[in-house]
């Protein structure tokens, strides 16, 4: 594109062949009067001075730095701001983009930006800039907290959020120059965690792109197979999209209803669910061809869907009204399956232009300048979600807790239940009955004893339909069960129980916390009469905590003994306990505590070399998987695979985690559990097998047998024995690689 100046306003000339600035190159120049451009397409009497100053600035702050790709650090930013541009975003948000990692990866403070910019753009950088590694040592807590601010700045403007879904857009593009393992984190993290906020906002073509994205590099070879897979049929497909298009123009324009039809085929990430969910090859994703009839008014849309259904029958259960009821995020559409020319099933959604917008760029449609809007009103269902967000995680002081319930929080709400009165209650798809009483009101989850659904009792772990009607059955004086943590879905439910039996767990604690110190006082000779209170709170700030009942507490829990909280507050009777130097390992024999639990020497307590640990049996970790350890009664430290489902579903409280690290120089092997679901054929178990003889891999079990659930089908059930977590993805791999080969899973 041409760079002369007279493109730029005349107050502020440059020219690329003389850059004013450092690091100013003609390409940079050029990529940034492309923003210009850009945003002088849709608003040319627009004062762009603030913006140019804004590249000034940030060209000035990152001179010196480059990217992992060796081009200068400035043409990410500009990338950052030519996205938001193409999404027509206002100057706030572009400003934004260009100066959002000033804070972070410069020494440009806040209020230099508040001086040069105003408040509202020193407000959306602060929000988007992620915490110092300097504050917070550890990067799960960091990366944890980073999201915490993050959220809590998209409340008060959610510009905040649109900038940085833009940011991690163009990393995605540009991820290619990092170390694998940086591009894993990226890739899932944007999956777990950007790609969901972009759906609960309603905005589904950026969605789609940061999944896509996501998944090339979070597993590069299932990628290209799906990938390879829609290209091998993508003639064919588009032969039968082109015949299915005219056909609805022609029978739509006979019924003189305005539309335009547009075609699409099923995208790479949401064909790989579909194939991981059901353990079909792609041949039998049935929809993987999808028509989109936009038309004028809601009335059109619902006379289109019946021509649709006229001219092709209609697969039961597949029919959605979107527009009568809208999903959390405001999408509004009609959504039906067909069975089109030659038994190709295809999917319609129908809707309206404006339905249309909001479906593609949802809650930025405010931001957009050409449209000159102030952004969302407080009372924006999408902005609701955010805000009650923002009040549980009040309630969670762990960082780890906080991420697994935004985690769960972010799915997508797919279950619309009625009360008996007709209000309508959304929950996500497998919410039970307990989740409804918490989403109706809190008391009524404390207090629910059962439920009817559509007039007859059922379990609390009931899992809800579409269209149910549920009667909540509740008791005076009720209390949340433990058991209710493993089945419940909505993050509201999981944190009102957990408020309650932590509430209740560390009043317990506190008093055995209590009791322990006491007894020892009195066994080593203290006076516990003579402690005063400002010795006790000086101590319990020595172990890190702000007051006297926390570290009671932590005694209760069995984080340390009550030994050496004496010896702190009175050293003179007490001495400090003498460490115990590591003794050899013990033969497998004599590898058993008075209790009889197995102790594991692979895994150790960080910093202490004598605590008795297990690896818990619901998750079996291995070694070189990030692991947790929980303090038990009586049975030493239950280490759990950060991934087990009893740890994401918040089964332990904050408060008995502890510290693990896998012990070095140990060569112990680990069995894991692997289910093969392939086609059934000769030379599958053959093939399988040869792959574990390569890998020197000891098979301690394998059984193969017929699918009964599905034709042409079989499984393959083996528990081998590996040394660590990369032996064991090599496999995994491997094995996808063999023809034929649907899906694994490894069971616990």
């Amino acid at each position: 594109m041409d760079s002369s100046p007279t493109r730029l306003e005349p107050a502020a000339p440059v020219s690329p062949e003389t850059p004013t600035l450092p690091g100013v190159t003609p390409a940079l120049e050029a990529a940034y009067n492309n923003v210009e451009a850009t945003v002088r397409a849709r608003r040319p009497n627009d004062d762009l001075g603030p913006l140019r100053r804004a590249f000034e600035f940030a060209c000035e702050k990152h001179a010196p730095q480059k990217r992992d790709s060796g081009e200068p650090y400035m043409f990410h930013p500009v990338a950052v701001a030519q996205i938001l541009a193409d999404m027509q975003m206002d100057l706030v948000c572009l400003e934004t983009g260009l100066l959002h990692d000033t804070l972070e990866d410069t020494q440009t403070t806040s209020e230099e930006i508040r001086k040069a910019f105003g408040e509202d753009v020193a407000r959306c950088v602060n929000g988007v800039t992620k915490l110092s590694k300097i504050n917070l040592h550890n990067r799960e807590v960091r990366q944890a907290e980073s999201v915490r601010k993050m959220l809590l700045a998209m409340v008060e403007d959610i510009r905040v959020i649109i900038v940085k879904l833009a940011d991690r857009m163009h990393n995605l593009r540009t991820l290619d120059s990092i170390s694998r393992d940086r591009q894993e984190r990226i890739a899932a993290e944007t999956i777990e965690l950007y790609a969901p906020i972009a759906h609960r906002l309603g905005m589904g073509k950026l969605r789609a792109e940061l999944e896509d994205l996501g998944f090339r590099y979070l597993d590069p070879e299932a990628y290209r197979e799906v990938r390879e897979a829609i290209e091998t049929r993508r003639l064919a497909n588009e032969e039968v999209l082109d015949e299915i298009r005219t056909t609805i123009q022609n029978k739509l324009g006979e019924e003189a209803i305005p539309v335009r039809v547009q075609g699409r085929v099923k995208r790479p990430w949401s064909v790989y669910q579909k194939l991981r969910k059901q353990r079909i090859p792609i041949d039998q994703v049935y929809d993987l061809l999808g028509i989109r009839i936009i038309t004028d008014s809601v009335k059109n849309c619902y006379a289109a869907l019946g021509v649709i259904h006229n001219e092709w029958h209609p697969i039961p259960g597949r029919i959605k009204d979107f527009i009568a009821i809208p999903r959390p995020n405001l999408y509004q559409s009609l959504h039906t399956s067909v069975m089109g020319p030659n038994g190709v099933v295809f999917e319609v959604q129908i809707r309206t232009e404006e339905m249309h917008r909001l479906a593609e760029e949802g809650i930025a449609a405010h931001w957009k300048y050409k449209e000159g809007k102030k952004g969302p009103g407080d009372d924006d269902q999408r902005i609701a979600w955010l805000r009650q967000l923002v009040e549980w995680q009040r309630e969670m002081g762990d960082p780890s807790d906080f991420m697994s319930n935004l985690k769960v929080d972010l799915y997508p709400e797919e279950v619309y239940c009625f009360t008996p009165k007709g209000r309508v209650v959304v929950l996500p798809r497998d919410a039970t009955s307990v989740d409804f009483a918490y989403a109706i009101h809190t008391d009524v989850g404390h207090t629910c004893i059962g439920a009817k659904v559509n007039g007859r009792m059922v379990p609390l772990k009931h899992s809800l339909r579409n269209g149910d009607v549920v009667e909540v059955l509740t008791q005076n004086g009720g209390q949340p069960s433990r058991d209710w943590l493993t089945f419940v879905k909505t993050a509201r439910a999981r944190n009102k129980i957990r408020h309650v039996i932590n509430a209740t767990e560390r009043e317990k604690a506190v008093e055995l916390g209590q009791k322990l110190l006491e007894r020892e006082a009195r066994r080593l000779g203290v006076a516990m009469s003579r402690i005063t209170r400002a010795q006790m709170e000086s101590v319990a700030g020595d172990y890190g905590y702000s007051k006297i009942e926390d570290l009671q507490a932590a005694l209760g829990w069995g984080k340390f003994s009550a030994r050496q909280v004496l010896a702190k507050l009175a050293p003179d009777v007490v001495e400090p306990e003498t460490p115990v130097s590591p003794s050899p390992l013990p033969t497998p024999s004599q590898d058993k505590d008075k209790s009889g639990a197995a102790k594991d020497y692979v895994i150790q307590v960080k910093g202490i070399d004598d605590l008795l640990t297990y690896r818990a049996k619901c998750c079996n970790p291995i070694r070189g998987e990030p692991i947790v350890g929980y303090i038990t009664r009586g049975k030493g430290v239950a280490v759990h695979s950060k991934n087990c489902p009893n740890v994401q579903n918040l089964m332990y409280e904050a408060e008995r985690r502890i510290e693990v690290e896998w012990a070095r120089g140990a060569g112990e092997s680990f069995h894991v559990r692997l289910v093969v679901h392939t086609d059934d054929r000769a030379g599958m178990l053959n093939q399988l097998t040869q792959i574990l003889f390569d890998e020197d891999v000891n098979i301690r079990s394998v059984e193969a047998h017929a699918d009964e659930k599905q034709f042409d089908s079989a499984i393959v059930e083996m528990t081998v024995e590996v040394r660590d977590k990369k032996q064991l993805e090599r496999i995994v791999s491997a094995m996808r690689r063999v023809s034929g080969v649907r899906d694994i899973e490894r069971v616990h």
